[in-house]
This record gives C-alpha cells, structure tokens and sequence, in this order.
C-alpha cells in the first residue's frame, strides 16, 4: 500500500453518537485541527430516515453483522446489529431516546466512577436534548438532539398506557426526568416526521468547518503508540495506508465492540491474550474487553382478535415502563413496553406480523458479565463476543418476575379488544422451571451493549475517571463501553451525555 502522513490536534475514530459530538464540540475552536475516521459510507441508506423502516437495517451494510458464540444454555448465537456509517448505531436503532433512574447512574459512582453519577451527567444531559415540555431544571431546551413523543399514538400503544392504569403502575409526569418510576410515553429521535441522528444533530451541520476533515470508508489498523504515548492511528482507505499524527489527543469512539478491538489490535489489553495473537504488548490492561453487560430481553406474544393498524413512528414501544423485580431491587430493574408487532425468536412459533402484538421485558440491571475478545490479529475481522446471559442466576430470577409483570399487563382490560390467545411462551407455562426455560429458548438481545473499557480506580479498569486509558498518555475513551455497570434504560440518550462531558474534560 501506498503510505502518507498527516498530522492533527485531535483524531477521533468513530463517527457514532460519541464521535459526532466530540468532532462538533472539539472543531468549534477554529484554531484546533480535528480528524474524524468513520469504517462506514458517507451516504445513509434511504431507510434511515424513515422511523419505521429501522427492522430493515439489520444486517445490512450499515450494520458490523455482529453475532455472539453460541451462548451457554441457550444453545445458538444472538445477533448483534451495530451501526457502521455516520451516525453510528443511532442511525439504524429503534430511535428510543430514554434516560436512566438516578439510582443507576450514582450505582458508577459506587463502582468507583467518582464525578460520573446522576447529578454529574445532568447538565450534559440538558446541553444534548431540545425537549419541549418538562421541568427546564432537569430537561434541556436548546441542545442539537430534538425529541418527539407521538401526537396520534397507536391504538395499543393507548391500551398499554391504559392497562398500566388499571394494574396500578404509577404513571410518571416525565419518564426521562431520571427521578420517576413508572410508565410514560417514550420520547423518540425523529424531527418533522424523520429520523435524527448523531450525524443529523451534530455533524452535517459544521461539516464545512475547515479544520474538521471527515474521511469515511476508512478502516484503523491500530493506534500509534511511541514511549508510552499515543501519537496517532495508522488506517487505509481502499489500498491507501495514512498514518495520521495527533499532537494533543487521540480518542477512540468505536463503541462496545470495536473500541476494545482497537485497542487490543494495538497491544492495549490482557497480554496472555495478546500474545496467544502473536500481538506486542504496550501496556497489560486486563479489563479491556473484560465487564460486557447487555439487557437481555424476552417477550409475552398474544394473537389479535382484530386487524391491527399500520404503525407511523417506530413500531411500538410508544410507551415505556420501568418496574422493580421486587422489594430488594436497587432501582426500577425491568423495563416494560408493548409493541405493535410480535417480536419473537426465529426458533420459536407464532403470528406473522399483522396478526399479533408484544408485550417485552428488559432486565435493566443484569449480574451477568461477558467478554470481547479478538479472533485473530486482523483490522476488521469479526470479535469473539460472549455476553454469557443467564449466567447469574439472580438474573433469570428477575426476568421470571418481569414475565409475570407483562402477563399482568397484557391481560389488563384495556387489551380485552386486541387480546387473543397467548402465543408465547403459552398458557402451560407457568412455575418458575417452565419459565426459566421459556427464558432461554426466547432470549433476545436489546442491543444495549456496554462496559467493556470501564471507568474506575482499580486494576480492572480501563480508564480513569477523565477518561484516559490507563498506561497509556494522549488516548481516551469517549463511548459506551466506559460505563462501570448498566443502567435503567436504552443507552443512546446517556451516550450524548458521556460525549458531552468528555469534551469539557479535553478542553480542560
């Protein structure tokens, strides 16, 4: 390959939500010299824009086209979509735009994340949103991201609002507030009837910036790293290799997945691992790739009795809950939501789309941990990825909960009109062994990936609390694998406000 050399204040690799804030919010200074990577395409995909076309780009060139080994007691792999292109994964998921308890955020916090709780992250939290409505104290008003909650929402997403009522879930005045628990209607990235993403907020506005340089289709090899500090990345375009020099900051924005990756493929992780691949050690972080936590997600179908109306926004999960598995849950640990179609595994039976509906459950606060690890010493090949659901059994106790909770809230009288006979998992399963097992033949990814480069002061984290990767001088981590444990909702909206704090830290 032909090689070239160019040199930048910061680089960022990853134009995901993470990477489209740092690159906005770092090139406001006309003085600073921004270099923003992307592995995906420049142009999106015509689905994009359409909120309820998101089931469409799952697997398709705006998608890695992750998936897991196949899992331990479960028995097959899980599919893990992440986004390739601008935008990141906020350009191909279900638009949810829902923050977190408190409780879960001051949870880092007591894992060693100091300055990284509730109240450390509200003001980023408000600098992301545009939200009309709310308490302004708590809720942003003029930040890049709008959110929109449906003005005419579908027929079921009404009943599951009105079976909440009727069960005696407490309806919350602002389920994004991160105060309230209970049932709410979900605010969604979509601006006059399309999709917004990170790209759409943040990045195509100043992409005329003449100190911001965007290259797309642009693969890294690894991070430069001479005398103990990162200098740089080495990535090709085609048949082109560059070697770009960073004289302040490199910071690596690739997400859960490909941001230990990187970091591995460049000798920046647990070096019994490293060396197995022939790669040289820089510096032995051993949680690298180490502490992978998801939301796993099950699911109670029922047929309908009537025909069911075309979905405008994003399918369902038009409203949202959070509930307790039960009375020692350290915050609201389930996340309930009814959807318009019936989400069920390709392995198990059930109605086709149209002719049956959802209600699912998310556990919010999963024991379990699994790991990302490299295949082989190769740019771009797939990860090892093994999220090892279920392998806390306190997990599987939750989730037995929350299946009766959606059962609770499925046979509310508000869905008399809709509700046929339960498809899945059937009236015959009912103890906790049939549920249990029921769990594990229905498992389903939230693709709320995260963890796996946390923040902490021990030796199993990977970076600090400012973010820098410990060892290792001019490279931070900016994404959702810095989050210490999980937290009590989709991950996108804590995501911008992570980005946001990282850019006063650089600055700073």
């Amino acid at each position: 390959m032909a090689s070239e050399t160019s040199g930048y204040d910061y680089i960022v690799v990853g134009a995901g939500s993470a990477g489209c804030v740092l690159a906005a919010r770092l090139s406001e200074d006309a003085g600073t010299r921004v270099l923003l990577l992307e592995a995906g395409s420049r142009e999106p995909l015509p689905a994009v824009a359409t909120p309820r076309a998101w089931p469409t780009l799952t697997g398709s060139s705006m998608d890695w086209g992750d998936h897991t080994v196949v899992l331990d007691g479960i028995g097959r792999t899980e599919a893990w979509p992440r986004g390739r292109g601008l935008g990141g994964s906020s350009a191909i998921n279900a638009l949810a735009f829902v923050r977190g308890h408190r409780a879960s955020h001051d949870a880092w916090v007591t894992a060693g994340a100091q300055g990284w709780g509730y109240d450390d992250l509200l003001p980023y939290f408000r600098r992301t949103e545009n939200v009309k409505g709310g308490d302004p104290a708590v809720r942003g008003r003029n930040g890049p991201v709008s959110v929109w909650t449906s003005t005419s929402p579908h027929p079921l997403s009404q009943a599951a609002m009105d079976a909440a009522r009727q069960v005696g879930h407490p309806i919350a005045a602002d389920a994004n507030s991160g105060l309230e628990e209970g049932f709410g209607w979900t605010e969604l990235t979509v601006v006059d009837g399309k999709r917004q993403s990170a790209a759409d907020a943040y990045l195509l506005p100043v992409l005329d910036r003449p100190n911001l340089d965007l290259v797309t289709d642009a693969l890294v090899h690894r991070l430069v790293v001479d005398g103990g500090r990162c200098t740089g990345v080495q990535y090709s375009v085609g048949t082109r290799m560059v070697t770009a020099e960073c004289g302040t900051e490199v910071v690596v924005a690739a997400g859960t997945v490909g941001t230990p990756q990187l970091l591995m493929l460049s000798g920046i992780g647990p070096q019994d691992h490293l060396r197995e691949l022939g790669i040289d050690v820089v510096a032995d972080l051993p949680g690298v790739g180490a502490n992978l936590h998801d939301h796993p997600m099950t699911t109670v179908i029922y047929h309908s009795m009537q025909p069911l109306p075309p979905f405008l926004a994003n399918g369902g999960a038009e409203v949202k809950g959070t509930v307790r598995s039960g009375p020692g849950a350290p915050w609201p640990d389930l996340q309930l939501f009814c959807a318009v179609v019936p989400m069920r595994t390709a392995t198990l039976p059930g109605p086709e789309p149209g002719a049956g509906y959802t209600i699912a459950v998310s556990l919010m606060a999963p024991f379990s941990r699994g790991s990302v690890r490299l295949a082989t010493a190769q740019a771009g090949a797939a990860s090892v990825i093994d999220p090892r659901y279920y392998t806390d059994s306190r997990d599987l106790d939750a989730m037995a909960a929350g299946l009766r909770a959606a059962r609770e809230l499925g046979t509310a009288q508000a869905f008399d009109a809709w509700r046929g006979e339960e498809a899945q998992p059937g009236i015959d399963v009912q103890d906790d062994d049939a549920l249990r097992g029921y769990l594990r033949r229905s498992l389903r990814s939230y693709h709320h990936y995260a963890g796996t480069c946390r923040i902490g002061v021990d030796d199993g984290a990977v970076v600090d609390t400012d973010l820098r990767v410990r060892g290792v001088e001019g490279l931070r981590v900016v994404d959702a694998s810095v989050m210490p444990s999980p937290i009590s909702a989709n991950t996108n909206a804590t995501v911008y406000a992570i980005a946001e704090r990282a850019v006063d830290l650089l600055r700073s």
